[in-house]
């Protein structure tokens, strides 16, 4: 399976590629969202390289500081990347982790309608749909890498894994779930249920309501799948992932809550 392919003498590999691609497809669609609900699609535009800069700074803390077994049975701990500071840069070795790449992203738009006095929450709902869809486009580029498969399966759709890429224990078993294409797929739903709510529900809405639900929904998405992935990241016997998730969907829940529910069913 090819890794890549050249631009001039540079490889350009199809994860990173993918990656860029739906950040940039996922911009174009907020940036279209910007327009259609009465705000400067320029606005985007703006944001683009900060939180794509910032994204990218939390995805890789987050690896670092939570490896994925996959990692861990390569020597890529915690520990290994604090103690070669090198290999944390490489962006290449390792991976980046989508919890991070929230936290960073959500940092660097705080400060950036801090800065331009902008409504946070305003902007968190017209970049909710375009996420979404960034993420189900670059999730496609962990079949090129032959990561982010679940359990073995022997169903129609299962991938066949090359042997190099098997976690230990796991060296003679050929097919397993498609862990990525379900996350893809269910994140394109997401997408399509945001676009749907704020279309259907647009004078309903509060600000925030649209991000809140695409952060319910995602976590859902990521906790439910977590069932069936070989390298989560544990810590104590804990899922890292799965227990954020957990989390974060309560969260979401009391925001949309707050937001949403009749006053007097507040005072309760």
């Amino acid at each position: 399976m090819s890794e890549g392919f050249l631009i001039g003498p540079w490889m350009m590999r199809w994860h990173s590629f993918l990656l860029v691609l739906g950040i940039v497809i996922g911009a174009l669609l907020a940036a279209f969202e910007a327009k259609r609900r009465g705000h400067n699609p320029g606005i985007i535009y703006y944001l683009f390289l900060p939180l794509m800069i910032w994204g990218t700074v939390g995805a890789r803390l987050w690896h670092i500081l939570t490896p994925p077994l996959s990692s861990v049975q390569l020597g890529l701990t915690t520990w290994h990347y604090l103690t070669h500071p090198l290999d944390a840069l490489s962006f290449w070795i390792g991976g980046f982790g989508i919890p991070g790449a929230i936290f960073g992203g959500l940092l660097a738009l705080l400060i950036f309608a801090r800065h331009h006095e902008l409504p946070f929450w305003d902007l968190t709902d017209l970049l909710a749909p375009g996420l979404a869809l960034a993420q189900a486009i670059g999730r496609l580029g962990n079949y090129f890498n032959q990561e982010l498969y679940g359990l073995p399966s022997n169903l129609p759709w299962a991938i066949f894994i090359q042997p190099a890429n098997r976690l230990a224990g796991y060296e003679s078993i050929e097919f397993y779930h498609p862990l990525f294409a379900y996350e893809a797929g269910l994140n394109l739903a997401n997408m399509a249920l945001l676009l749907w709510l704020s279309h259907k529900f647009i004078n309903r809405l509060k600000p925030g309501s649209l991000f809140l639900a695409y952060l319910a929904v995602y976590s859902v998405i990521r906790f439910s799948l977590e069932f069936l992935r070989l390298d989560g990241a544990l810590a104590g016997g804990i899922n890292i992932n799965q227990l954020f998730f957990a989390l974060l969907l309560v969260c979401a829940a009391i925001g949309l809550y707050l937001r949403h529910a009749p006053r007097a069913a507040r005072k309760l």
